[in-house]
C-alpha cells in the first residue's frame, strides 16, 4: 500500500508541474498576443498621425482666417441691408417713455367707461342658423335668410 501511495502522490506532483506548465504557456502566449495587438495599434497611430500631419499641411491657418472675416463682413452688410428695408417712412419718432404713458392713461380711460352700448349691436345681432336647409324664407326672429339659414344680404 505504501508503494500505491507513493506511486500516486508521484502523478499528483506530476499533474500539478504539467498544470503550472500549461499555465505559465498560457500566460506567455496572452503576453505575445497582447504585445502584438499593442504594436498593431502603434502602427495604426503612426499611420494616422502621418496621414493628419499631411491633411493640416494642406490647412492654411491665414486662410480660414481670412474666410472667417469674410463671412463675418458678409453678415454685417446682410445686416445693414436688412435695416435699411426695414426703414420706416413718414413717422414721426416716438419717445418709448411717452408712448407708455399714453397707453396707461388710456387703459385708465377704458376702466372708467362705463358705456357698454357697444355691446347693443353684439346683443342684436341676428340668432345662429340651426338645423339642415329648408325652403323657409326667414328665421324664428324672422329675419330673411338664404337656402342655408343665413341672413340675406339685401340688393343694392
Amino acid at each position: 500500500q505504501n508503494v500505491n501511495e507513493l506511486v500516486f502522490k508521484m502523478y499528483e506532483g506530476q499533474r500539478d508541474q504539467l498544470a503550472q506548465q500549461s499555465f505559465n504557456m498560457e500566460q506567455a502566449n496572452y503576453t505575445i498576443q497582447s504585445l502584438k495587438d499593442t504594436k498593431t495599434t502603434v502602427e495604426a497611430m503612426k499611420i494616422g498621425a502621418k496621414e493628419m500631419k499631411k491633411a493640416y499641411k494642406q490647412v492654411k491657418m491665414d486662410q480660414i482666417e481670412d474666410l472667417q472675416d469674410q463671412l463675418e463682413d458678409m453678415m454685417e452688410e446682410a445686416n445693414e441691408v436688412q435695416e435699411a428695408l426695414s426703414r420706416s417712412y413718414g413717422t414721426p419718432e416716438i419717445d418709448e417713455d411717452e408712448l407708455e404713458a399714453e397707453l396707461d392713461a388710456l387703459g385708465d380711460e377704458l376702466l372708467l367707461d362705463d358705456d357698454s352700448s357697444y355691446l347693443d349691436e353684439a346683443s342684436a345681432a341676428p340668432s345662429i342658423p340651426e338645423g339642415m336647409p329648408s325652403d323657409s324664407k326667414t328665421n324664428k326672429d324672422g329675419v330673411l335668410v338664404d337656402e342655408f339659414g343665413l341672413p340675406q344680404i339685401p340688393a343694392t
